[in-house]
């Protein structure tokens, strides 16, 4: 049974500005630039302010001639008859005409900071591909060593299954081929540099670049024979083992495994991806200790030079001063209008996002002002998203917009904003420190200790403790593991 019923309810929703400046805060300055770029392809009536007096967009043309029923006007009769531009062409210094972002609180950006400069590189499967003219193949052969080139991965491995790459072949180039042809090619790539490229795993890697090293050295002879029968044992650092299986010297051990370990693990790895924006980092603040006073500054590009155009301010002034205004003109006026407003709503965004970050970085500043002055982690506090975000006013998703995408450049490095946020450990006095301290002192107590007897967890845990900081064995290994530092047994050296 079909029922119409009548509701009232009260509900939130984001205005197109504050999505727009959602989606703005969430882009990095190197980034910015692009997006600026594409609401100036859409948008005619937003340009750059230095470009202004040349581009006169004199578009009356468009709006002469021509069947009225070629428009499409979105509104009634009564929004053509009731069109107010007057806040668009008032004389002197109109807001529209003023419409810029950049004012005496950005510093101007030098010369060489103006474009970002471009990298040109060969990535590493296009390295290659220009090998394959060193071998003597034909069309046929040819496609098929440029299918297992595509088939292997960025860190130099072919883990795809050699009758997958058949089926590839088959169905994709129409291309008949078998395992034995597909193996065969695969050692001749694997002659390829960087050596150890187009293998299955690790060993066979690590084996085929000891192969490519001078064998009348009895260290590269005894590492190939520790890889080939003693992999597992090595992996481990069972060293004792080792040694006593091939009645090795503690001096040729040693040998040995410093073979083995100047081998590159990924042959891939020392190829840059081209087109990624995490392949270099343009910080989006600058902060200078100034004899003990911290100075902030944003980065320039953030304060891009935008202001309406002044052709299509004086299409409205051209229709405001004519007498005869006919359906045409109003529909074009409609149209530059909705352009305008857009505009307006978009320099607006790009304006809001510059006092966004500049108060959250300036709450980070404050807060971390320590480690600001000194560069020393163990000064930072305790800093979590709701602290900054109620100092500054914001919600807490937008501190995180910012947090997530955003880096400061100090005398000290470049960090990212949320490189600054930690939770709390209490110490044995009661005070509050930042997980990040804790790291710290952890990370310097492992780089201190003996590399022949390495500290084991519960060793790490009873010096932090001494050190009056209530802490978990549990939580040692995951602080541990979160600084990418392996076990006690794998940081064994000889």
């Amino acid at each position: 049974m079909l029922k119409q019923t009548q509701q009232q309810k009260l509900l939130q929703k984001l205005s197109p500005q504050q999505i727009q400046l959602m989606k703005l805060l969430q882009v990095p300055t190197v980034n910015l630039e692009e997006r600026i770029k594409e609401e100036l392809e859409e948008n005619p009536a937003l340009e750059y302010g230095e470009e202004a007096h040349e581009d006169e967009f004199n578009e009356q043309d468009e709006f002469e001639g021509g069947d009225d029923d070629e428009f499409e006007p979105d509104g009634s009769e009564t929004d053509y008859d009731n069109i107010d531009i007057s806040e668009y062409v008032s004389d002197g210094d109109d807001d529209v005409a003023d419409y810029k972002l950049r004012d005496d609180n950005y510093p101007d950006p030098d010369e060489s900071n103006k474009t970002i400069p471009v990298r040109v590189e060969t990535s590493f499967h296009e390295h290659l591909l220009s090998q394959l003219g060193m071998l003597e193949l034909d069309d046929r052969q040819n496609a098929i060593a440029e299918q297992i080139i595509g088939s292997i991965d960025d860190d130099g491995y072919l883990r795809r299954e050699v009758s997958a790459i058949v089926d590839d072949l088959s169905f994709s180039q129409n291309v008949s081929t078998d395992e034995a042809e597909i193996k065969e090619l695969i050692k001749r790539i694997q002659e390829f540099d960087p050596p150890g490229v187009c293998c299955g795993d690790l060993k066979e890697c690590l084996l085929l670049q000891l192969k490519r090293k001078p064998q009348d050295d009895i260290g590269v002879r005894t590492a190939y024979q520790i890889l080939e029968n003693y992999f597992d044992e090595f992996t481990k650092k069972h060293y004792e083992k080792i040694q006593k299986a091939l009645g090795l010297s503690d001096e040729g051990l040693k040998e040995s495994i410093n073979q083995i370990i100047r081998l590159n693990p990924k042959p891939g790895g020392n190829y840059a991806t081209l087109n990624k924006a995490e392949s270099y980092v343009l910080p989006d603040f600058f902060i200078l200790n100034n004899s003990g006073k911290l100075e902030l500054t944003l980065n320039s590009r953030n304060a891009p030079d935008l202001r309406i155009s002044g052709g299509y301010r004086e299409m409205l002034k051209e229709y405001d001063r004519g007498d005869k205004k006919d359906k045409r003109q109003k529909e074009a006026v409609l149209f530059i209008k909705q352009k305008i407003d857009a505009a307006k709503w978009f320099i607006d965004a790009i304006k809001q996002r510059q006092h966004t970050l500049l108060s959250t970085m300036e709450s980070i500043m404050d807060y971390q002002r320590e480690f600001f002055l000194t560069g020393d982690e163990t000064t930072m506090k305790p800093m979590i998203l709701k602290d900054i975000a109620d100092r500054t006013g914001l919600d807490i998703s937008t501190v995180s917009r910012v947090a997530n995408s955003k880096y400061v450049q100090t005398e000290f490095g470049t960090f990212k904003l949320k490189f600054f946020f930690s939770e709390s450990l209490s110490t044995d006095s009661g005070e509050e420190v930042s997980t990040r301290e804790v790291k710290k002192i952890l990370s310097d107590l492992i780089e201190a200790e003996n590399k022949r007897k390495p500290l084991s967890d519960e060793h790490l845990t009873k010096m932090l403790q001494d050190k009056g900081y209530n802490i978990a064995r549990r939580t040692v290994a995951k602080y541990r593991e979160q600084l990418n530092i392996p076990v006690a047994r794998l940081r064994k050296e000889l």
